[in-house]
């Protein structure tokens, strides 16, 4: 990397941290500035009085404390005493805007990242490694240094480096040429050193893959959906061992250069040394030969040592310099992250109340990225208005992959979906979506209440009639009615009152959750393996309400289950990433095709 490119992403960085303070607190900003002049100052002017005071003292025990020498020590104590206690208040101080600005700092990034990755319409994305890197980075997870606390841990070594200045300064009175070489041998000094550290915080977040899989292997201790197996199976210590390869892994590249920068820490040293040598033996010189006075002596000898702080490399600047490497994260996933898909020239189009014909896949085409072969081609299907379809196949046959194309949470490789004629790219993505109705087969479990579950939409509040409409239809009015505290039962035992529900019940609430949004204006809906947690009741039950359920919109319908298809309007089997059959049960049955195969195998099972 260039030097001019590095001190520019250097700067950027450092300007990026202050910027999200500002931008997260006014307030906190300017107390930062009064933080930086306050421990920039406070210690020198500590210092200086306390030379003051040293070279007062031979004076006031000769003419007495009454005499006017020993009145000047008493007052110079006086104002060293003062100084030195709003210098002890600094710690406290730092202590509280540090807490104070990392936690809104931490919430300004926290929303930033949700607005990123909720910007597209889709979840590619999500699936992307090179994205779930940079939002493990920018969430601190990979070097473990929280980038929120990164503004004041500039703020905090801002002040240290201007306190260096400043003992620079008051030693150029005594020698000017002193002050200026101790100044440019800390600077020379820190250059190279300083660079070394930002690098190997850069290549710590190069070793992302690593890092990433350390952390979730370490989470599996205590994220409860794999706590079963991993008690079952005794997986805790073989995730341990697993955890500690994969980080040494990731941190191995660091370590080297960590081992790297010993040998130039060595070398600057030796050069630090040796200019605090010839300070100090220049002091010690003059002050034999009674060529500086009692006063100077004490002041700048006090005032060696504070000059390290110019350009000292310390735990702080390793740490800052983690903090930083994940602020080209977070701006690179706001900034890149956009709404989904391609909107042809004019505009979006409005969605809603779409379809009112029929929604057409038109060779559609899709393949996942890293899988040579596509999993839809050419892809022919029409969903009239108001018809179910039923789509069957085998695992893999892209009936999951179908769905969410026409949710737009993906985009064909090839091809054209269209609603009424009009692409779906022209169409609102977001209204578009609305427009679909979805209970997914991995469908969400929200630890909220049971109304938030059914009704969480962001046109405000849950309307209670359609809740109770959307429950009994299905299906979940009597668990609604058993829950403690009803609709305001908040559905998951880790919060206090909440309960747990199983696998059925928490498919009728995905299902009362997509018949709540049929009612709030979807018009397609789509059931993904709607049974495949229910009892033999419940499923009967849902067969003999299929079309009362599907009534008035295009519904799709996605199952094993041939009970849960058979009712369907028509039924088509994919098959090679096409539609091998099309039509009604009776008639794919009387065809004697593969639907018709499947179908009798799984009748003799029941029989």
């Amino acid at each position: 990397m260039p030097a001019s490119v590095g001190r520019r992403l250097r700067a950027s960085t450092r300007l990026r941290a202050l910027v999200l303070l500002w931008h997260a607190s006014v307030t906190l900003s300017v107390l930062a500035v009064v933080f930086v002049i306050a421990e920039g100052v406070l210690p020198v002017l500590v210092l200086v009085l306390m030379g003051r005071v040293t070279g007062a003292i031979p004076d006031a025990v000769t003419f007495g404390l009454s005499s006017s020498a020993g009145q000047r020590l008493i007052v110079t104590l006086a104002l060293a005493g003062g100084a030195y206690a709003l210098s002890l208040l600094r710690g406290p101080f730092e202590d509280a805007l540090t807490t104070a600005a990392a936690a809104r700092v931490d919430v300004l990034m926290q929303r930033q990242l949700v607005e990123a990755v909720s910007a597209p319409a889709g979840i590619e994305h999500l699936e992307d490694q090179q994205v779930l890197e940079q939002l493990s980075s920018a969430r601190g997870e990979l070097l473990g240094g929280k980038p929120e606390g990164a503004p004041m841990a500039l703020v905090s070594l801002l002040g240290d480096r201007l306190t260096g200045v400043l003992a620079c300064v008051v030693l150029a009175t005594y020698r000017w040429w002193l002050g200026l070489a101790l100044l440019m041998t800390w600077l020379a000094v820190r250059r190279p050193l300083g660079r070394r550290v930002r690098f190997q915080a850069t290549r710590a977040r190069q070793a992302g893959a690593p890092l990433r899989r350390s952390w979730y292997l370490l989470g599996l201790a205590w994220r409860p959906p794999a706590a079963k197996e991993m008690r079952v199976f005794e997986l805790g210590d073989w995730t341990a061992n697993r955890h500690r390869e994969e980080w040494l892994t990731g941190m191995k590249p660091t370590w080297e250069e960590l081992r790297r920068l010993s040998k130039q820490v060595w070398l600057a040293g030796a050069l630090v040394l040796a200019a605090y040598a010839l300070a100090t033996g220049l002091l010690g010189y003059e002050a034999d030969h009674q060529e500086i006075s009692l006063r100077t002596l004490a002041t700048m000898l006090m005032m060696l040592p504070a000059t390290m702080a110019v350009g000292s490399i310390t735990m702080a600047d390793i740490s800052l310099a983690q903090m930083l490497a994940a602020l080209p994260d977070l701006d690179a996933l706001t900034s890149s992250l956009r709404p989904g898909g391609t909107v042809a020239e004019g505009g979006a189009l409005p969605a809603a109340g779409l379809p009112r014909r029929h929604v057409r896949f038109e060779r559609v085409s899709f393949a996942y990225p890293g899988r040579p072969e596509p999993v839809l081609r050419d892809l022919e299907l029409e969903l009239p208005l108001g018809e179910s379809l039923g789509l069957v196949g085998i695992n893999g046959a892209g009936k999951t992959t179908l769905v969410t194309l026409l949710a737009r949470m993906r985009e064909p490789t090839a091809g054209t979906i269209t609603v009424d004629g009009v692409p779906l790219t022209r169409l609102d993505e977001r209204e578009w979506q609305r427009q679909v109705a979805v209970v997914y087969q991995d469908f969400a479990r929200f630890p909220f209440t049971a109304a938030e579950n059914v009704g969480l939409f962001a046109d405000g509040p849950p309307d209670p009639g359609r809740l109770v409409t959307a429950a009994e239809r299905a299906g979940a009015a009597e668990i609604i009615e058993e829950l403690p505290h009803g609709w305001d039962t908040v559905l998951s035992p880790h919060y206090a009152g909440g309960v747990g529900l199983s696998g059925g019940q928490w498919q009728r609430i995905a299902l009362a959750r997509a018949l709540y949004a049929v009612q709030k204006g979807a018009r397609v809906l789509v059931l993904d393996e709607p049974t495949a947690q229910l009892d033999v009741r419940a499923e009967a039950a849902f067969y003999d309400r299929f079309l009362e359920l599907t009534a008035g919109v295009t519904s799709v319908v996605i199952s094993h289950r041939f009970g849960s298809v058979r009712r369907a309007h028509r039924i088509a089997v994919l098959d090679g990433g096409r539609v091998a059959e099309l039509g009604s049960h009776d008639e794919l049955v009387a065809a004697g095709g593969r639907y018709a195969d499947m179908f009798r195998v799984q009748a003799e099972r029941f029989a």
